[in-house]
This record gives C-alpha cells, sequence and structure tokens, in this order.
C-alpha cells in the first residue's frame, strides 16, 4: 500500500471550498472532501476531527484573503470605512455560499479579528467610542454579511423583483413602484447606497464630524 500523501491545510480547506461552490454548504462532508482529494474519508481524518474544523479551515482560507492593512490615513473616515468593508465583500462575496460559516466561525478567524481591529481604529480616530463603537462595529458586519446574502440569494436583478413589480397597483402600489425602480439599480449601487446611509447615521447628531 503506498504510504498516504501529506496535506497542508490548505489542500484540505481548498478541497473542501471546491466542494461548497460547486454543489452548495448543504453538500459538505468528510466523504465529499475527500472524494474532492482522491483519497478514503477514514484518511481525512488523519488530518480534521470533524466537519466543524473543516469549516472553520474554509473561513480561514476565504477571509484570509481580506486586505486587512489600514487604509490611506489621509483619507477621510468614511472613505477609510468603505475601503475596508468592500475589501471584505470581495473576499466573501466571491463564496456566497460560505457566509453562513463566516457567521458561525468568525471569531476563530484572525483575518476577521485584523479586519475589526482595523476598523475599530478608524472608528476611534474619527471620534466614535464606548458603546458608539460597539454597535458601528457589529453594524457594519450585520450590513456586509446581509447585503453579500441579498446580493446573491435575492438579487435585484433576480426573477423576484420581476414578481414584485407586476403585483397589482392597488394591493401593494408602493411595493410595485418600488420593484420596477428596482430593476434599473445594479449590485454595486445597492450596496454602496446602503453602506452610505449607514455611514450617514454614524455622522449624525452626536456622531463623526463630516
Amino acid at each position: 500500500m503506498p504510504r498516504p500523501r501529506s496535506l497542508a491545510p490548505d489542500q484540505l480547506a481548498s478541497a473542501a471550498l471546491a466542494v461548497i461552490d460547486r454543489e452548495g454548504l448543504a453538500r459538505l462532508s468528510m466523504r465529499a472532501v475527500a472524494q474532492e482529494l482522491g483519497m478514503s474519508t477514514m484518511g481525512l481524518y488523519r488530518y480534521v476531527r470533524d466537519r466543524e474544523e473543516l469549516e472553520r479551515l474554509v473561513v480561514e482560507l476565504v477571509l484570509g484573503a481580506v486586505d486587512t492593512e489600514p487604509p490611506d490615513p489621509a483619507a477621510a473616515w468614511r472613505e477609510r470605512i468603505t475601503v475596508l468593508v468592500r475589501r471584505m465583500r470581495d473576499a466573501v462575496g466571491a463564496h456566497p455560499a460560505v457566509v453562513p460559516l463566516t457567521i458561525a466561525h468568525r471569531h476563530h478567524s484572525l483575518e476577521v479579528l485584523r479586519w475589526s481591529e482595523t476598523v475599530l481604529v478608524v472608528l476611534g480616530e474619527a471620534g466614535v467610542a464606548g458603546e458608539r463603537r460597539v454597535v458601528a462595529l457589529r453594524a457594519l458586519l450585520s450590513y456586509v454579511i446581509g447585503a453579500i446574502q441579498l446580493e446573491h440569494l435575492g438579487p435585484l436583478a433576480g426573477p423576484g423583483t420581476v414578481a414584485i413589480a407586476e403585483l397589482s397597483p392597488d394591493d401593494f402600489p408602493h411595493m410595485a413602484e418600488t420593484a420596477r425602480t428596482a430593476r434599473t439599480v445594479d449590485a454595486d449601487r445597492e450596496f454602496l447606497g446602503g453602506l452610505g446611509m449607514l455611514l450617514d447615521g454614524l455622522g449624525g447628531p452626536g456622531g463623526v464630524s463630516r
């Protein structure tokens, strides 16, 4: 019998991510990843304990692509936050099926911790402190995760918007009108527009100076 080949964590994560990207998160299993690697399921247990450990490796791989370096300090705070949020969106949005895993395992990811640390630094330098900074960080995380899910599972350009636009204007006048307008809004305009509204709130009364 040939000796089992040695596999690095990134190889295991890449195989698991390939399964998720191709077949969806529900199909992730020790057996599926073992097949992706061309080995037995029992052989895979030499490297990871269970599916949960695979999930953590996938999260670390995906979030490892996030650039956590502080943006240009000469830029306005809004621009710096926007840069950081877009970096997170780009990395996670490339693998939207992984979003639920990022929620469950984000505390184990060094890159998420570094990203959050950088966001907190920018908020602190802009004068956001205490409870307001706690809520601001959570709001930014919630926004980027939720926006990625909406963009990929219920995009404005999808059939759901078309169906809503065709609702009876007598029963749902505002929904129908809004859906007709929504068909002209692309993903970037939706994402950045929503982020801008969130940042407007931070810059409102008692918040960051503009």
